[in-house]
């Protein structure tokens, strides 16, 4: 039995983002230095993303990425910075911290839309980002220490970043970016193995059973979530996009709940309900419209 692109859509983008769901307490467990972590999470994931492009594009994995032209190699660069924001932002704060100002991308993408793309935001995108904006702000304020501080900036830079690689993509909506993001894992990857090399401690292999962790996380389950996640909105509206995202965000919070014993103070509790309601009533509400507008018979 054949699915409908809605299904294959809700599949691809929910998978995705459970599969994607336990990476901030991945990183966290591993307990790496921070070049470390990302020299192993950068050249890993590189390799995984290759594997996923040969595997998809065969014989016609160089052309895929002649697609992608200059705009894919800015995807790289901004997907670079982003990984750096995320896996250094959970170094220094709170996952569920991390994932919550991470759900705001979504609305600051719409932000870069007005002033790149000159597309108009209706009302209710000007409010939700208002609303999701003082919600991060209470987040950050959950732990005033220096460290909190630089893992939350961390985390803003990682949003800001993912923002303006959404609004980029935008521009060539009919090309698949996803092989790009092995340039993005050389980039990372190379860098922080430059900066070990160039240290006085050098590269060392770290135990065992952490590498394992790291090997887990970055050859397997980022490559194979973040191309579902790619794929996913090629088959379902932008509003059934940001809600299932949300997944990964609940989802990873409870991870790093329930098994790193995060506990949240009760100024982020309420900053992170006031970002996940304002996101999940204004997709609610766009799927409504999305429904009316769109043609009963489901392609």
């Amino acid at each position: 039995m054949s699915l409908s692109h809605r299904q294959q859509g809700l599949l691809l983008t929910g998978g995705g983002a459970l599969i994607m769901s336990p990476d901030a307490l991945l990183i966290k467990l591993a307990a790496l230095p921070d070049a470390e972590i990302l020299m192993w999470r950068g050249l890993l994931s590189a390799l995984g993303f290759l594997l996923i492009a040969l595997a998809r594009h065969g014989r016609g994995t160089l052309e895929a990425y002649r697609r992608c032209g200059g705009t894919g190699i800015a995807v790289a660069l901004l997907f670079s910075l982003t990984t750096c924001g995320f896996v250094l932002g959970n170094q220094y704060t709170k996952a569920g911290n991390v994932l919550l100002i991470l759900a705001g991308a979504p609305l600051i993408a719409a932000l870069f839309s007005r002033a790149i793309l000159g597309e108009r935001l209706p009302r209710r995108t000007w409010l939700a980002i208002v609303l999701c904006m003082l919600g991060i702000g209470m987040i950050v304020l959950d732990d005033t220490g220096a460290g909190s501080w630089v893992g939350n900036a961390f985390a803003l830079m990682a949003a800001t970043t993912l923002a303006l690689n959404f609004t980029l993509c935008r521009r060539r909506p009919g090309v698949d970016m996803s092989p790009m993001l092995v340039f993005n894992g050389l980039i990372v990857g190379g860098s922080a193995a430059m900066v070990l090399l160039l240290g006085k401690g050098g590269i060392a292999m770290p135990p065992i059973d952490r590498w394992l962790l790291v090997a887990l996380l970055c050859l397997f389950i980022v490559p194979a979530g973040v191309t579902l996640l790619q794929r996913g909105p090629l088959y379902l509206p932008a509003a059934e996009v940001g809600l299932l995202l949300l997944l990964e965000v609940v989802f990873g919070t409870l991870w790093a709940w329930g098994l790193l014993g995060e506990t949240p103070a009760p100024i982020a509790l309420v900053g992170g309900g006031l970002v996940l309601g304002t996101l999940v009533t204004k997709g609610l509400y766009e799927r409504r419209l999305e429904q009316r507008l769109r043609p009963a018979t489901d392609t």
